[in-house]
């Protein structure tokens, strides 16, 4: 990995956040909504409108209200809130801090079941164990999020009251307490990774499986736990890598509806409270740094899949 590849991806994540800026800007634009009217209400004068919107700078040609955005969103002040008049940034950030947190757990509770349910149906092919993993997820894939979180609701927090049913609390307050209100949200979110990880794993382990290199591993005497876990599974787990951070834009998009279910006040529910309420700075806030987000997550993958695989050349 040379220093020209890292430098031309970097460009490559500034102009994507760029392009995103652009686009969610243009679209907040032409939204039904009148910022004047939002901080004002509806009976307000229209003196009273005309002097917000000259203050607030909404007269000026639009090229130039972009470029008074971007600067102040490149220098992290995306302006006030206008359903609660308090900074957006630092309280988008704090919402995303609570959906990269249920993303993280998501993410280690998929892999440490994915991982072995793909290599046990890859060692089992076409057997009973295969059948029954395959028959999983295709479940898993199919049924919807509000679906498996209803279920879980219902068993684990009605009937069996296990656990917490709803509500968020910080991992600063009380550790404990603040994974027992996670554990069913992320259980949701876990299940549809789950199933299409573990048929990329079984996939890929049956393809290292009839590869030269691993047939002469044990032709060379090798003993079978050497060969699948020092051949076979590392270089079985590799695509992974690129599909959990495809699965990070799923989670920071798609875990919209579990924050709205589980009432966890992510950055997918703050998004939605902002659109509801036609929070323009709230919006434009919200969708920057989720796409911020995703560019440098896919490009710590690249980097992480570079390492990794000594075969791949970045020049």
């Amino acid at each position: 990995m040379s220093a020209g590849w890292l430098l031309r991806r970097l460009l490559l994540v500034a102009y994507t956040v760029l392009v995103v800026s652009v686009l969610v800007f243009a679209i907040t634009q032409v939204l039904p909504a009148d910022a004047a009217v939002t901080l004002l209400g509806e009976n307000a004068t229209p003196e009273a409108l005309a002097a917000v919107r000259d203050r607030l700078g909404l007269n000026d040609p639009v090229w130039l209200q972009y470029w008074r955005w971007l600067t102040h969103a490149v220098a992290g002040d995306f302006g006030l809130s206008m359903r609660t008049g308090q900074p957006v940034a630092p309280m988008m950030l704090v919402a995303l801090s609570r959906s990269l947190l249920l993303a993280l757990l998501s993410i280690l509770l998929m892999l440490a079941i994915a991982v072995p349910l793909g290599l046990w149906a890859a060692l089992r092919q076409g057997r009973a164990a295969d059948l029954l993993t395959g028959l999983v997820s295709y479940i898993g894939v199919s049924v919807p999020e509000f679906v498996t979180a209803t279920v879980l609701l219902m068993l684990l927090a009605d009937w069996l009251q296990w656990l917490p049913a709803t509500g968020y609390v910080p991992p600063g307050e009380d550790l404990w307490d603040s994974l027992a209100h996670l554990a069913l949200p992320v259980i949701t979110v876990s299940v549809i990774m789950v199933a299409h990880v573990s048929r990329m794993v079984r996939s890929e382990t049956i393809d290292v499986l009839h590869s030269d290199y691993i047939r002469a591993a044990r032709l060379k005497g090798l003993p079978e736990r050497a060969v699948l876990l020092h051949h076979t599974l590392r270089n079985a787990l590799l695509p992974v890598i690129t599909i959990v951070a495809l699965d990070v834009g799923y989670l920071l998009g798609g875990i919209i509806v579990v924050e709205e279910i589980f009432a966890i006040p992510g950055i997918g529910r703050q998004l939605i409270v902002a659109i509801t309420a036609r929070d323009l700075p709230a919006i434009q806030a919200g969708a920057l740094i989720m796409a911020m987000t995703y560019a440098i997550v896919s490009t710590l993958a690249d980097i992480a899949y570079a390492l990794l695989d000594r075969r791949i050349r970045y020049d």
